[in-house]
């Protein structure tokens, strides 16, 4: 299925416009974002937003039966295969939402329902750290260019990311 994108400058959240994209009738979507100015994460946390780095979120209908846990941990595979294609340092799923690599917060997923329309919604938000990461006294961060051996292109990702997706949601 091929996810109608949407793209932003700046936006509160990617999940809060894809919340909105659903509300005003869009099936399946991805919405990108260069800048977040209150991007969220798992528990209420805020995701600190640097500029520079990967800021989307992807909707599409499920199934009402199907067990969220699974659709988590496969959105989590998902990244975790695509970074490892730059990363050669082992990268470790942090439960429910993280992926760390050396020990360092490289990614953090926010997946959430919505029951919109009779229909069941699941929106995936997705921030990579690319180009810096931010200093967190309690929680260690990383970013793809630090570790990785090559510069790696936002653009390049993000279209790994979207075709991977594609694939997934058939």
């Amino acid at each position: 299925m091929i996810l109608k994108k949407f793209k932003y400058k700046k936006v509160s959240s990617t999940n809060d416009v894809a919340i909105k994209k659903i509300k005003q009738g869009f099936k399946t979507g991805i919405i990108i974002s260069e800048a977040q100015t209150n991007g969220r994460g798992q528990y209420g946390k805020k995701w600190i937003s640097r500029k520079g780095n990967l800021f989307l979120s992807i909707f599409f209908v499920i199934n009402k039966k199907i067990q969220i846990s699974r659709l988590i941990v496969s959105n989590l595979r998902i990244i975790k295969k695509i970074l490892s294609e730059y990363i050669k340092s082992k990268i470790v799923i942090k439960k429910p939402n993280d992926i760390i690599v050396n020990k360092k917060k490289i990614c953090g997923i926010l997946n959430e329902t919505l029951f919109y329309n009779n229909l069941k919604f699941l929106v995936i938000g997705i921030g990579i750290n690319v180009v810096s990461s931010p200093d967190l006294r309690n929680y260690p961060t990383t970013y793809l260019n630090e570790i990785s051996n090559i510069k790696v292109s936002r653009i390049k990702l993000l279209k790994r990311i979207i075709n991977a997706f594609e694939l997934k949601i058939k």
